[in-house]
């Protein structure tokens, strides 16, 4: 009698790494060498930002995505703080505006210009200071306009209204040592840290009080990290007591035994997990490593299922992913991301292999939009809410009436606009959504349509004019030469 070994059914089981093209890459860039454990790139469905080096206080470079090839050292940057800049992050509500955290100990948030840099950068929209130490992690809010964490070396976990640059929850006591990294939940109720102490905290920042607490998550001294699923699960990356690398799933309302633990290897670099809610895929990519591993979380035992590796040879310095949105369902895309080497940035693409050309709905169910589900002012109320899905089945295309602009006014206190000041001066800037009505676009759509037709019709005119006139001149010259004249 012979037993064959049953194969777990995932349509997730054939997904393949390919990375693009040379042609594709981001050459010639110079990545930050600063020694801090964060994924260096944030990337967007418009830009791509890398920390890079630069002298005399922290840069970093953001390129539309569509400029590939060889990158220009003058190649403008934003370059206002001054010190080395350790951590960025794109705003999921707006996708010309993006925040970084430095050892200069600020925080500050910028506006990209629509089509990208052409100068260097170096006014924020806004400044927040309130760390003592540098500031490693700055992370947005997932649902809620306008509020920012950021983390420093201070152990202090500081929550902002950006639009008031008010700060609005300061949560000091709860670290006693280094935060490696920060996580909120799916609707930004919560949110769990890592720290250098062992443990992972489940904090609740509002009250700030600790929900749950699970110390020696990871019994190993080197960083880990910790990250919330859709379900309300927390996923930890770490190490053994004899440095094995490790992957661990936690139910929050029993903490006391992880629900899965496995190891990985014996290498050194710090685990960064990227996480896709859609499709319950974890993709675990190790600082120093040249591979990503990926694993599918599941309801049912060992709950955490390996997929496949795609392995490179080149060492990866950093890595940031694409939000859902951003990606090519045409293609059976499910994730992007986008590696960092020594000198430059190659996109790597994650693929299902299909038959069809249909839009698949199994792999693509309505992800996250970019319109935030609260105003800052119902977050700090004690609203929740869940993000605000879209469907992809027409694929993501930025409308042009969603173009973003910084409104100068305090969206906590006061609804009118306040009077214009320079940037970065104001402490009542707000980033704010220019989202007139479909109706108001239309009509202005039309009126601009007009316009263009006016022109063209006033220089057909022109054209036919001076056709004209040449042909009466050549006339003229032909009578000369002939002696007519």
């Amino acid at each position: 009698m012979s037993f064959r070994k049953v194969v777990r059914q995932s349509k997730f089981r054939h997904v393949f790494g390919q990375p693009v093209k040379n042609d594709q890459c981001y050459e010639d860039i110079r990545v930050s060498r600063v020694t801090w454990d964060s994924t260096f790139c944030a990337v967007n469905p418009k830009f791509l930002a890398v920390i890079v080096e630069a002298s005399g206080g922290g840069a970093f470079l953001v390129l539309p995505l569509n400029k590939t090839g060889r990158i220009d050292k003058a190649y403008p940057t934003v370059c206002g703080h001054t010190g080395p800049v350790l951590d960025i992050d794109w705003c999921p509500h707006n996708d010309e505006v993006i925040a970084s955290g430095s050892e200069d100990c600020t925080v500050m948030v910028w506006q990209i210009p629509e089509n990208g840099l052409t100068s260097p950068l170096t006014e924020p929209v806004v400044v927040l200071e309130g760390h003592t130490k540098r500031v490693g992690i700055v992370t947005w809010h997932p649902t809620a306009r306008n509020v920012l964490l950021s983390a420093g070396c201070d152990n202090v976990v500081l929550i902002w209204n950006v639009g008031t640059a008010e700060e609005l929850y300061r949560l000091d006591s709860l670290h006693p040592d280094l935060i490696y990294n920060v996580s909120w939940n799916r609707n930004g109720s919560l949110f769990c840290t890592s720290c250098k102490d062992k443990s992972v905290r489940i904090i609740d920042p509002r009250r700030g009080t600790l929900v749950a607490e699970r110390e020696k998550a990871h019994e190993g001294a080197r960083p880990m990290r910790a990250i919330f699923l859709a379900d309300g699960k927390v996923f930890t990356t770490g190490f053994s007591r004899m440095s094995e690398r490790q992957l661990a799933l936690w139910d929050p309302g029993n903490l006391e035994e992880p629900m899965a633990l496995q190891e990985l290897d014996s290498s050194n670099g710090a685990l960064l997990p990227f996480y896709d809610p859609d499709t319950g895929v974890v993709y675990v990519c190790g600082k120093g490593d040249s591979s990503i591993r990926y694993f599918e979380i599941t309801d049912e035992p060992p709950y955490i299922h390996f997929l496949n590796t795609f392995t490179s040879k080149e060492p990866q310095r950093g890595m940031g992913s694409m939000p859902k949105r951003g990606l090519e369902v045409s293609k059976c895309e499910i994730a992007r991301f986008y590696k960092l080497h020594e000198r430059k940035c190659e996109p790597i693409v994650m693929t299902v292999p299909r038959k069809s050309d249909l839009f698949q709905d199994d792999l693509y169910p309505d992800t996250a939009g970019p319109e935030a589900a609260l105003e800052a002012e119902e977050w700090v109320s004690g609203q929740d809410a869940d993000p605000i899905l879209i469907s992809l089945r027409e694929a993501y295309v930025p409308s042009k009436h969603r173009d973003l602009k910084v409104s100068r006014r305090n969206v906590l206190s006061d609804s009118r606009p306040a009077s214009s000041t320079r940037p970065g001066a104001s402490a009542s800037a707000a980033i704010a959504e220019a989202a007139p009505s479909s109706g108001l676009v239309g009509a202005r759509e039309a009126g601009k349509l007009e316009e263009v037709m006016q022109e063209l019709r006033a220089l057909r005119a022109l054209v036919k004019e001076q056709g004209d006139r040449i042909s009466r001149l050549e006339e003229q010259l032909g009578r000369m030469e002939n002696g007519d004249a």
